[in-house]
């Protein structure tokens, strides 16, 4: 048969998946991707459960787009006005898989009594539904969206709870099998304060990532081929562990920026944006402003409106602010970058723009979506990280994989201008700039292998469908 399955003569049932996404478009972005090919390629049909925490604009479109074969259910909302005004986002996520872990049941439970359903992969913050899964005969696999870096120290969180002691930022590094070592500043964000509810809370998922059945990441052997050799190896007590990235979506490819980009020359844009949740601060936004500026360099920059709450993360769910980012920018900055940058607000078709002949580089937070999607097309990267895993992300691309250059901050945390014009040149025209974008096209021909019939990922992903095919 086409796809490599066959029971005799008679079709068995559909397998029908059910994937659980906690909040964050880059949480179901990946996940969505994995089960269109489950859907392309293996004749699943899969169900995509959200939290009514995610729920927004971006979402819906997305999930609205997806094949017939794809439907997607949202939980209702649970009550989590009783949590700490300073609660981190990993702690809201996690609180909100726990309280609806009832209305999950139920849903679960209802596909068991219409479809085939065959297996039950939830993201890295929704662990605890492996009881449910459990208790209704369904094998828990965890889809881990981010790098085997992120992974391997999640996994080891539980035995160095038990042996680091005080905090980990003040570790001269970390060094985990097969990584990169993350110098203690660096190390995952919701991990630097042992005191605070979202640290126990990293240290329990860690516990239950070994629940898994298996464990699907979204990345690539090439990208890191270390983390990647140490994690293949059985080990007792650990899940199986399934390449299967970069799991990418395609997006739009319409847009004025585009045309924009069509009358400059190759290579010679650099493309500013910190993802969906990523803001700076206001003192920040002038300072990379006027380091654009200095630069001399062509610039296409995602501005959003600044936030000074402290904490760049507590504008996870809000980063998309009605205020007009272009008032805070400073002043004559638009006038005078007219004809060598192009601001805009709010959304781009990035992979397009990232894609695009004229674009040579990206000031980008690092998150793992948009890295991946600047691998796939070969662009070199500028390293701003902001939070979550974005720092140590940082640290893989700029030691480990070496297609980054990282800005420096002052001891308060800013870059300052002079900072910002240095390594946006550097990017852009020296020597490490140039070896960094040699070294991400060679990854990118070897992502584009990987997904190819016969490649890692390709058949990372068909063990796992063997697998779900066979459960009932």
């Amino acid at each position: 048969m086409e796809n490599g399955f066959s029971d005799g003569n008679r079709a068995p049932p559909q397998p029908h998946v059910a994937l659980l996404a906690t909040p964050g478009i880059g949480h179901i972005i990946p996940l969505a991707e994995f089960a269109k090919i489950l859907v392309a390629r293996y004749g699943f049909s899969v169900t995509i459960i959200t939290l009514a925490a995610s729920a927004c604009e971006a979402q819906s479109a997305l999930l609205s787009s997806l094949p017939p074969a794809i439907s997607s259910l949202a939980l209702p909302p649970v009550p989590l006005d009783d949590l700490s005004p300073d609660a981190r986002i990993e702690t809201i996520m996690s609180v909100a898989v726990v309280r609806s872990l009832p209305d999950l049941r139920r849903a679960l439970s209802q596909l068991q009594s219409s479809v085939n359903l065959v297996a039950l992969a939830a993201d890295l913050f929704a662990t605890d539904s492996f009881t449910v899964a459990r208790e209704l005969g369904l094998p828990p696999y965890l889809f881990f969206p981010t790098n085997l870096l992120a992974l391997s120290l999640i996994l080891h969180i539980p035995e160095l709870d038990a042996t680091v002691v005080g905090e980990y930022r003040d570790l001269p590094e970390l060094r985990l099998p097969g990584c990169v070592p993350i110098p203690g500043p660096d190390i995952l964000n919701p991990i630097q304060d042992r005191s605070n509810e979202v640290y126990r809370w990293m240290v329990h998922h860690g516990r239950r990532y070994r629940e898994a059945d298996g464990i699907i990441v979204n990345t690539f052997d090439a990208l890191e081929p270390e983390a990647a050799k140490v994690l293949r190896q059985p080990e007792p007590g650990r899940p199986p562990v399934y390449l299967v990235g970069p799991l990418t979506a395609e997006g739009s490819k319409d847009a004025e920026c585009l045309r924009w980009l069509d009358q400059q020359p190759q290579d010679s844009v650099l493309f500013v944006s910190f993802g969906s949740g990523g803001t700076l601060s206001m003192a920040q936004t002038t300072e990379l402003a006027l380091g654009l500026e200095m630069s001399g360099q062509r610039f296409l920059w995602v501005v959003r409106s600044p936030t000074d709450c402290g904490d760049v993360s507590e504008a996870y769910f809000t980063a998309q602010s009605k205020a007009d980012p272009f008032a805070f920018l400073p002043e004559g900055f638009a006038d005078r970058m007219r004809e060598v940058g192009l601001l805009v607000t709010s959304w781009v078709p990035q992979v397009a723009l990232l894609n695009h002949a004229a674009t040579g580089g990206f000031l980008s937070h690092c998150g793992w979506n948009s890295t991946l999607e600047t691998v796939k097309a070969g662009v070199p990267i500028i390293a701003w990280p902001l939070f979550a895993e974005q720092r140590q992300n940082a640290v893989m691309l700029t030691k480990g994989a070496k297609i980054a250059l990282r800005r420096r901050a002052e001891a308060n945390g800013l870059v300052p201008r002079e900072e910002v014009a240095r390594v946006v040149r550097g990017l852009m025209e020296g020597d490490e700039g140039k070896a960094a974008r040699r070294r991400v096209r060679d990854l990118r021909e070897a992502a584009a292998r990987g997904l190819e019939e016969g490649g890692d990922a390709y058949r990372a992903i068909e063990e796992v469908a063997i697998k779900w095919k066979g459960t009932n």
